[in-house]
């Protein structure tokens, strides 16, 4: 796994000495730097009601599987309140997602609720690193998977994160880029 937190990277108006320490959950990766198959786990997180209710009253999702406590105790089909899963899917990302530096979010896929989340569950994330290719002649695309599991490890949440990561040295990879272009130009006709 490549290095965390060992990067100093400076910032306009800050002190030379200060810009030499380095940035907390800033990482500096670039595409060479991220190996398959290395793992992450990352700390483990109760979900609290009102953070829960916060979040749909962003989001506007008032769903009474969500929001309405006699409905899912009394008709519901698990019996009590979800948590909305696009809030599990933004908490189990979050709690395993780095802040590099010289990597740009591409999209998501293959994003599946495989079990209910509810109020009062502790979850955790495991990330991993599934792909690497070169994408243009800058930078590379990654792909990285998010598992969510609550309690014990039972998993409740899967996706696939793409993201492009920028080349340190781009030379290496300065002719499968050149290809790389043509075939996309060629796909656009």
């Amino acid at each position: 796994m490549a290095e965390i937190g060992i990067h100093a990277r400076g910032l306009p108006g800050l002190p030379e000495d200060h810009a030499k320490i380095p940035v907390w959950n800033a990482e500096n990766w670039f595409y060479e730097d991220f190996e398959i198959g290395d793992k992450i786990r990352s700390i483990r997180r109760t979900i609290a009601e009102g953070e829960s209710m916060q979040f749909n009253s962003l989001v506007m999702d008032h769903h009474p599987y969500v929001s309405d406590e006699r409905f899912a105790v009394e008709e519901g089909v698990f019996g009590r309140r979800l948590v909305a899963g696009a809030f599990v899917f933004s908490l189990g990302l979050g709690l395993a997602a780095t802040n590099c530096l010289n990597s740009f979010s591409y999209g998501y896929d293959r994003l599946r609720f495989i079990k209910p989340v509810f109020i009062g569950d502790t979850i955790y994330t495991i990330r991993e690193n599934l792909a690497k290719e070169v994408h243009g002649e800058t930078m590379g695309k990654l792909r990285v998977s998010y598992s969510v599991y609550k309690g014990e490890g039972e998993l409740v949440l899967y996706a696939e994160h793409l993201l492009t990561a920028l080349y340190h040295d781009p030379a290496p990879f300065a002719e499968a880029a050149k290809v790389r272009m043509a075939e996309k130009a060629a796909r656009k006709g």
